[in-house]
């Protein structure tokens, strides 16, 4: 466990020893400056903790970003999993163990697999703009079950209405020990149950002529991409384009930062380098 000089330290790892872990904890002091790093979990944050997943043949790693209302999960082999595939997992694993029914919630950002899964189980989805105070009135009303984003939050229903890292690595370490299977091949499972979506998101900084190209895309956007016939538009939060082949590209200006977040999903990994290249060509004309 990695809690990255945050406030999960002394948390999450006191409630892992007492449910029988052997656990090695990394970075468990305070440190304001995170190392020099940025305190959430990245590919360059959490390269000790790969290390000593791999070093010391551990089942799982788990970290949280400083204040511990994100997750990031390692795999045995020392992948980083990315956060919309253990929103996903998690909702099987949970919808099962817990013979949940209802809604989940999830950002126009995040994964349709969660819908994959949620129509394999029957339950409905609930799509809201970016930021988990949407997703959290959701499951505050018991509307969800289960809300996330992209971008590692994620709560369930009986909780607090808000993000928790802690949690959501408890539920993936519970549903590792449970099942007694690493996290690829639960994935590899899913895929198999309810078909395999592929996802990624790039960041692009933004500069003025690229911002009137984004306007125009805003205000109309394209009738094909990619390749393939545009089925929706999806103005929810910034502009996110659904394909007929299944596979979805979303453009979405930073409320914070000089940049505009690029996400996309497809059915294969071929078909999501399309829609990426695809994307970037659309924004930069």
């Amino acid at each position: 466990m990695d809690p990255l000089y945050g406030t999960a330290r002394d948390y999450l790892d006191q409630f892992l020893r007492e449910a029988g872990a052997k656990l090695a904890v990394l970075h468990h002091w305070r440190d304001p400056y995170f190392g020099g790093l940025r305190p959430e979990p990245t590919p360059e944050t959490l390269a000790d903790l790969q290390a000593t997943v791999k070093s010391k043949e551990a089942h799982l790693g788990l970290a949280t970003d400083g204040d511990a209302d994100r997750f990031g999960v390692i795999d045995q082999d020392g992948t980083i999993i990315d956060p919309n595939y253990i929103l996903a997992l998690l909702l099987d694993y949970l919808v099962q163990s817990r013979k949940w029914t209802g809604g989940v919630a999830r950002s126009v950002a995040t994964t349709h697999l969660i819908d994959a899964v949620a129509n394999f189980h029957g339950l409905t989805v609930h799509e809201t703009p970016v930021g988990f105070k949407y997703i959290g009135e959701l499951l505050a009303k018991g509307e969800a079950v289960l809300g996330g984003e992209e971008s590692a939050g994620m709560s369930i229903t009986g909780h607090v209405p808000e993000k928790d890292g802690i949690l959501a690595c408890a539920l993936v370490t519970e549903m590792v020990a449970s099942t007694g299977k690493t996290v690829r091949v639960l994935l590899e499972e899913l895929f198999q149950k309810v078909g395999p979506i592929y996802t990624k998101r790039e960041d692009v900084t933004v500069h003025e002529k690229m911002r009137e190209r984004l306007d125009a895309i805003l205000a109309k956007p394209p009738d094909s991409f990619g390749g393939s016939q545009v089925v929706q538009v999806n103005q929810l939060d910034g502009c996110k384009i659904l394909m007929d082949d299944g596979s979805w590209f979303l453009l979405r200006p930073s409320g914070t930062e000089p940049i505009v977040r690029c996400y996309g999903e497809a059915k294969t990994p071929e078909r999501l380098t399309e829609i990426m290249k695809a994307g970037r060509a659309l924004l930069i004309g």
